[in-house]
């Protein structure tokens, strides 16, 4: 059968309804798919050894005669079908064993000469190879055993072997792929040809084969991604906005009557956000800094000043603790503004009026008054962008911890300014801060505030990895805190218990805490299924001390705000990223007690026990976040799929080198018409503009 690119895979001989469905949950529907599905890694099978040289706990690669090849059921209740073969070569014999395999025994024969890769083990019998890769010698061409050998990421049930099959077959197709950079830039910077470097990524023959095909993909990736963060840029350059103008006498009496000076960084960035909400084109502003930093004060001051001036504000955030936070927060600070502040979530619906606090009314009120233009501010979940939500006049949306929101979601907030002619100014936030090479990246069509220091007083939080024998000791620590009067928050992965996962849960750990560890404290528990009033109830008694411990999953990760908490404990936290880890320990060290965090992992892992020890040693979230960024990738390191961040299949956001040369070429391509009219690099954004168009 004749075969092209765009091919369904499922009608490819050797791929089956069940195959097909398999590849379909990683991404693979077409034959191109196949030649873009590119290895993490791969099996270095350059060097074999002679049996006579094979030791236990060794990854070996040998070749040799089968001698014996048997088929045989074993005993016990686990039920398996054995394939056992007796291997020689010129130095000696091994016994070589598969599980479960049972085709084997139909494909490999006494007298066979094979290639074998696999781990040796010893056992009562010797040492064994235990389920090895193999392949035919009388092969002309070995794929799965010959020299470096992709591993490729997959799913469960689809193998190594049916993806390379699939891939060799499939590769000859990669003569027919358009070459979309332009030969100007391939040739200044050394790029090897797209059709090279598909070869080369599938089946290198050596380290310098891998070298280039890496330097070409990444370079096309990157490029992509640039080219369309700047026409996103340019795109939203076209709009209007509604010019914002500071009452500075009015803000400047604000700022001073707060309980708090503002740090040199957050002055300068009130000063870049309120200037940006002066202009007629639409603020897209990015506000980062480091958990604790102060960036919700700096979005109350820009909200203050579109309430001043008559124009709505919106805050968008992922959890509706989150959103009863800022509700609270925001109905206390500007409580003497008489500034209309409403919140809107699935379960809560408030309004607070100036100096008269917050009231419930009912959800069909505060749609109606919205769009009446009665609100000066809402706050709310994903609630914000349903369809019936009707503003009369926003002029500044906000979204709180961004990356935890699509780009689709963040468009439709962006959407919703009451108005057709304008688009409000848009500032987003978060407190996990972005390595500079990715902001570079992601970010290059916003405008970037950094708040890089923390308020006056603050003390550095004292970070320990707690030995499973000293945990005794942490606990005495604990309660000699509490008695003191100091709270703590334990942070476990799981709501549920998992034997699967074999890592604590919060139900599990709370019952232990409150029965066994600490009886004679008050423990609370808090998780994402209990009922919003639950989770409300609960906050508000550890916020005023009536609750000591309280164990908790991930919802405490953002926005919570205890300053009597003292100490975090994290319970497995080789389930958590760097970023992720260094938001949880901002929960404490709000006030100007000394605080502490308990780190508890029983993971050997390398990476984990790097990532784990770098927590230790730096309270900066910049450089824990490039650490995590390098260890982990951005998809882990911010653990959601939706953040809008591309996914990556090659490059990499640490790769600073390929980020400022595909920068400056996709500046050159914008004001180059012969470049940007390069038919083979415009199909490739319209195909890409979708999936990575960021605001």
């Amino acid at each position: 059968m004749k075969i092209s690119l765009i091919t369904p895979i499922s009608v490819l001989g050797s791929v089956g309804k069940i195959t097909a469905m398999r590849l379909e949950k990683i991404g693979i529907k077409k034959t191109k798919d196949l030649l873009f599905h590119f290895p993490t890694r791969y099996d270095d099978f350059t060097k074999t050894i002679k049996i006579e040289n094979i030791n236990s706990d060794e990854q070996v690669t040998f070749i040799a005669k089968i001698e014996q090849i048997t088929s045989r059921r074993s005993f016990g209740k686990r039920k398996m079908t054995i394939i056992e073969a007796v291997v020689s070569d010129d130095t000696g014999s091994i016994k070589v064993l598969w599980f479960n395999q049972f085709f084997i025994i139909k494909h490999l024969a006494q007298g066979d000469k094979i290639i074998f890769s696999g781990k040796a083990n010893l056992s009562k019998y010797g040492v064994q190879i235990m389920s090895p890769v193999y392949e035919k010698l009388s092969k002309e061409e070995k794929i799965h055993t010959g020299g470096l050998v992709p591993i490729y990421p997959t799913t469960l049930r689809l193998s190594q072997k049916q993806l390379r099959y699939l891939i060799k077959v499939v590769l000859p197709l990669a003569k027919h792929i358009e070459d979309f950079i332009p030969l100007e830039i391939t040739s200044q910077e050394k790029l090897i040809s797209l059709r090279e470097a598909l070869e080369k990524i599938h089946f290198p023959k050596n380290k310098d084969d891998i070298k280039l095909a890496r330097q070409r993909l990444s370079f096309d990736e990157m490029l992509i991604i640039q080219l369309i963060t700047l026409l996103s840029k340019k795109e939203s350059e076209k709009h209007k906005a509604v010019k914002i103008q500071p009452d500075n006498k009015k803000i400047d009496k604000f700022v001073n009557q707060l309980p708090f000076c503002l740090t040199t960084s957050q002055e300068k960035a009130k000063n870049e956000i309120l200037s940006s909400l002066t202009m007629d084109k639409p603020m897209n502003r990015l506000l980062e800094g480091d958990v604790g930093s102060g960036k919700t004060i700096i979005s109350i001051i820009a909200m203050l000043s579109a309430g001043i001036n008559k124009i709505q504000s919106a805050i968008m955030v992922p959890t509706e603790i989150l959103a009863w936070q800022h509700y609270l927060s925001l109905s206390e600070i500007l409580k003497k503004q008489h500034l209309h502040i409403a919140i809107f979530t699935n379960s809560i619906h408030s309004i607070a009026r100036g100096i008269n606090g917050p009231r419930t009314i009912n959800r069909k009120r505060i749609l109606e008054e919205l769009a009446a233009g009665k609100i000066d501010i809402i706050i709310g979940t994903h609630s914000l962008i349903q369809e019936k939500i009707i503003f009369n006049n926003l002029g500044l949306a906000i979204i709180d911890e961004q990356h935890r929101f699509g780009v689709a979601q963040r468009k439709k907030l962006i959407e919703k300014s009451g108005d057709t002619d304008t688009q409000p100014h848009f500032l987003s936030m978060t407190a996990t801060p972005i390595p500079r090479s990715l902001a570079l990246s992601l970010y290059g069509d916003l405008d970037i505030s950094i708040i890089d220091e923390l308020p006056q007083g603050r003390k550095d939080i004292i970070t320990k990895i707690v030995a499973q024998n000293d945990r005794t000791k942490a606990y005495k620590f604990i309660k000699e805190k509490v008695n003191n009067g100091e709270q703590v928050f334990i942070i476990c992965p799981l709501i549920e218990e998992s034997d699967k996962l074999g890592v604590k849960s919060v139900k599990q750990e709370y019952e232990k805490l409150k029965n066994e560890i600490f009886p004679e404290f008050k423990i609370g528990i808090l998780h994402g299924k209990m009922k919003q009033s639950e989770k409300e109830e609960i906050m508000a008694k550890f916020k005023n001390n009536k609750i000591n411990i309280l164990t908790a999953t991930s919802v405490v990760e953002v926005g919570v705000d205890i300053p009597n908490a003292t100490i975090m404990v994290i319970e497995d936290a080789q389930r958590f990223g760097l970023a992720q880890l260094h938001q949880f320990r901002g929960r404490v060290g709000r006030s100007d007690k000394q605080s502490y965090c308990f780190i508890f992992s029983e993971s050997t892992n390398e990476i984990t026990q790097k990532r784990l020890q770098a927590l230790t040693n730096s309270n900066d979230g910049f450089e824990l976040s490039q650490m995590d960024l390098e260890l982990r990738g951005p998809g882990e390191m911010f653990g959601i799929k939706q953040s809008g961040i591309p996914t990556l299949k090659i490059a990499s956001f640490s790769d600073i080198s390929t980020i400022k040369k595909t920068s400056s070429w996709a500046q050159k391509i914008i004001t180059d018409k012969k470049l940007f009219n390069h038919t083979g690099l415009n199909k490739k954004i319209q195909q890409n503009v979708d999936i990575i168009h960021l605001e």
